[in-house]
């Protein structure tokens, strides 16, 4: 088949197991919730049915091992193992949510601003920052912006659709790499990489899906970033010279709009994934400078080839580069422009946190458990193949970088700020994960030459350690998914049946603004502490949940200087006229809580370097200066609502 060809067959592949995935999930998750489920954290029930669908999401793949074996056509693998990680996905994380609306960790944490992140891209197509008005978005748009697309479609509000969406993208991501895995090194050990992938994606970063997604592609193509800067070539022989006629341009294109894609999604991760691309340039031009010495050829000869080399090298990763970078303005040119413009910014803290795990580098493969063993087989791997095998190089020099990363994120603390290591764990686990099925895989070839045939003895032990791990899954998530149970959802209902909290008059606060205000909830800014509230309707912020979370160009720290001096107002004339003043949109509703002094709103501060590292603080208005006609005051439970005429 001619190359062209090829490379178009793979393309539709990976687009129609895409397409299979998002069936698989959505029809998943839809009987699911056909059925009125007992609560998580009060039955065993959806427990019980969960590894229930896992045994049988296995069962799937390990099918689709043998029919590869045994010559059996390649789409009918290729659909069982898109079915089966698919299935896994949906079932591992739909069936325990099955009986709430909400995603892992409800409307908690930091599952608040990401919840108010899709509200927002749901309430329009254009980007926009979650909280602020008339601010681009500073945290990438991508997952959250096709998320908007799919709760329109849906006809969800935003927070109802975070859930589904985040499965089935996790599903379509899954599948995808399977596909990638199984093309790459075939679906003998593509498929058992590609479960243990997904499996330990989906126990160590599922509550952040937009990450998930991105270790679950990125694993795979990784290998295709090393292949890209070194051309077409074997490992032995070091990287290719000759940038037109020595580069697989195909897979320049593939790293790049990977790249890309992840700039869309999670800087963070865009971060790790360009200094492992620049880490491995470095490898292959260190290979190239030394590699290149031959007695038999002249110097000049020598010297030319290096040069050719090393400058292909950097062609090909300055390409990979501009392919990302461009695909990444897509989310980021808004940003962007206004930071070239120097408008003003200031207060974002995004990277001041460390908690403890952020402190020490992440050992894995010295913890007892069957991640622990898996990764430390890969370590084992990793170490005696990474000069032999394209792949063992790739995922070994993400797991350098990785450590790299951890080093430099706290070398930083003694300037003030860190890198966010911590947050990489999933990728270290899922790349050591990788490394370790292609150990198994080394390890059964000697025993099957040792033993005689035990092919099936180990296959069988393979499965049974995949569903173990598996069923593992929702005991290591069950914090975050009792939390879905316990929080109050948009409808001011909790799945688990218990009394709601005080976000339950959430919706008739949401109607009582609307009827005062006559507009609908885009074209107002609301002053609130309860950005759950936010999170759920697409009301305007004017100040956000910590500085943390907070667009630098929305200047935290100056907002909470007004809020405070707004709150020493001490007559309706002085309380308009500071509104008036505001060198940002002032808010025109204002939701307090009712506390013994007068209006309350609990604000936050970074405190970093404490751990943790937001401190809380009140501050308290007057209720005669809105006791005036020009405001409008309405109590709701524990809420007072204020509307400016």
């Amino acid at each position: 088949m001619a190359l062209p060809a090829r490379r178009a067959r793979d393309v539709g592949e990976l687009v129609v197991g895409a397409v299979v995935a998002v069936a698989i999930a959505y029809l998943g998750l839809k009987i699911i919730g056909a059925v009125d489920w007992p609560a998580f954290n009060s039955s065993n029930v959806s427990r019980a049915l969960t590894t229930v669908g896992q045994v049988v999401a296995v069962a799937l793949l390990v099918v689709a091992v043998i029919l590869h074996r045994g010559g059996r056509v390649r789409w009918l693998t290729s659909l069982l193992s898109v079915v089966g990680s698919a299935g896994l996905v949906t079932v591992t994380l739909g069936m325990p949510l099955g009986a709430t609306k909400l995603y892992l960790f409800g409307l908690s944490v930091d599952q608040e601003f990401r919840t108010e992140y899709l509200t927002r891209m749901t309430s329009s197509p254009r980007l926009a920052d979650m909280t602020y008005i008339d601010l681009p978005p500073y945290y990438p748009a991508g997952w959250f912006w096709w998320g908007g697309r799919f709760a329109n479609v849906e006809g969800l509000p935003g927070w109802e659709a975070y859930k589904p969406w985040a499965i089935i993208s996790m599903s379509v991501a899954a599948a995808v790499g399977i596909l990638l895995w199984t093309r790459m090194v075939g679906a003998n050990r593509g498929i058992p990489i590609a479960l243990a992938v997904t499996t330990i994606t989906l126990m160590y970063a599922s509550p952040e899906p937009y990450a998930a997604v991105l270790v679950m592609i990125g694993t795979p193509m990784l290998i295709t970033l090393l292949y890209a800067l070194r051309g077409r070539s074997r490992i032995a022989d070091g990287p290719v010279g000759g940038l037109r006629r020595g580069t697989s341009w195909p897979a320049v294109v593939a790293a790049g709009a990977f790249l890309g894609l992840s700039a869309t999604f999670y800087t963070l991760y865009t971060g790790l994934f360009a200094l492992t691309a620049a880490l491995m340039a470095l490898y292959l031009i260190g290979q190239a400078w030394f590699g290149a010495s031959n007695k038999a050829v002249p110097d000049e000869t020598v010297s030319a080839r290096r040069r050719s080399t090393i400058g292909a090298v950097i062609g090909r990763l300055v390409s990979v580069g501009v392919i990302a970078g461009l695909i990444a303005l897509l989310v980021w040119a808004p940003y962007l422009w206004s930071r070239l413009r120097s408008e003003p910014a200031s207060g974002g803290t995004a990277e001041h946190y460390l908690p403890e795990r952020g402190s020490i580098l992440p050992l894995p493969f010295f913890h007892f458990t069957l991640v622990g063993i898996i990764t430390f087989i890969g370590l084992v791997w990793l170490l005696l193949r990474f000069r032999k095998r394209t792949i063992a190089l790739a995922l070994g020099l993400t797991v350098l970088t990785v450590y790299l990363f951890c080093l430099l994120s706290m070398l930083l603390t003694a300037a003030g700020t860190t890198l966010l290591s911590f947050r990489l764990d999933p990728i270290l686990d899922a790349t050591l994960g990788a490394a370790g099925v292609l150990g198994v895989a080394e390890v059964s070839r000697w025993a099957v030459g040792r033993f005689g045939d035990v092919r099936f003895a180990i296959g069988a032990v393979a499965a049974v350690s995949a569903i173990a791990l598996a069923q593992g899954v929702p005991g290591y998530l069950s914090t975050e998914i009792t939390t879905a149970y316990t929080d109050t959802d948009g409808y001011g209902k909790r799945a688990d049946q218990r009394p709601p909290g005080a976000e339950s008059y959430f919706p008739e606060i949401n109607r009582l603004i609307h009827r005062q205000t006559g507009r609908p909830a885009e074209q107002n800014v609301v002053l609130t502490a309860d950005y759950g509230f936010l999170s759920i309707y697409p009301y305007w912020g004017f100040q956000g949940l910590t500085s943390h979370y907070a667009n630098p160009l929305a200047q935290f720290d100056k907002r909470a200087a007004i809020i405070a001096r707004w709150s020493e107002s001490t007559t309706p004339d002085q309380m308009i006229r500071k509104l008036d003043r505001s060198p940002w949109k002032p808010p025109n509703v204002f939701l307090f809580r009712y506390g013994a002094d007068g209006y309350t709103l609990r604000l936050a501060k970074d405190v970093y370097p404490n751990d943790p590292n937001v401190s809380r603080y009140s501050v308290t208005f007057d209720p005669a200066v809105f006791a005036d006609p020009r405001f409008t005051v309405t109590e709701v439970g524990p809420f007072v609502v204020v509307v400016r005429r």
